[in-house]
């Protein structure tokens, strides 16, 4: 439920996953606030190596396809500070939100854009891209989650949407 003004609006299933997606990674982000450069550059064996070359990768990755599938040139920042990735996540998230309720408002889940970053460039449908972008942010969650463990980080969250809706809806 979107909440307008005192007013309870529905909320679709996009509109859940883009929240939940958003909300989440700002909580693993949060949680890394308090954490030394040498904890957030430590090497893992898996993901990107690191907390802060995961984290980043998933953003970039927000920013990248929603570029991309409005055919403009990528925009984005090199901040790879836990506050600059906060920040990042903020436009990244509002623009892939945007992006997506397009797709949505029209219909257009079946329709094509050319990734021009693949050789050769490949034709790919607005559903399964902004499909991929949802999914491939949970997978990296999942290894950040990882990542804060063995470094001791108590008070993770589960991430997954149930736990969203609790947080996000006000008691009944």
């Amino acid at each position: 439920m979107n909440f307008v003004s005192g007013i309870i609006l529905p909320m679709d299933l996009l509109d859940r996953l883009l929240k939940h997606d958003a909300w989440t990674t700002r909580q693993l982000l949060q949680l890394c606030i308090p954490l030394r450069n040498d904890q957030l550059d430590q090497v893992f064996d898996l993901g990107h190596r690191t907390l802060r070359a995961t984290l980043t990768h998933l953003i970039y990755n927000m920013e990248a396809w929603s570029s991309l599938m409005e055919s403009v040139d990528i925009v984005t920042s090199d901040d790879c500070s836990i506050a600059g990735l906060i920040n990042r996540l903020d436009d990244a998230s509002a623009r892939l939100s945007t992006t997506a309720r397009s797709v949505s408002d029209r219909d257009g889940w079946d329709d094509t854009w050319m990734d021009h970053l693949e050789n050769p460039p490949k034709r790919r449908t607005f559903g399964g891209s902004i499909a991929h972008v949802i999914t491939h942010s949970m997978h990296h969650r999942a290894q950040v989650l990882y990542m804060l463990r063995m470094l001791g980080v108590d008070n993770r969250p589960e991430g997954d949407v149930l736990s969203w809706e609790d947080a996000y809806s006000p008691p009944a």
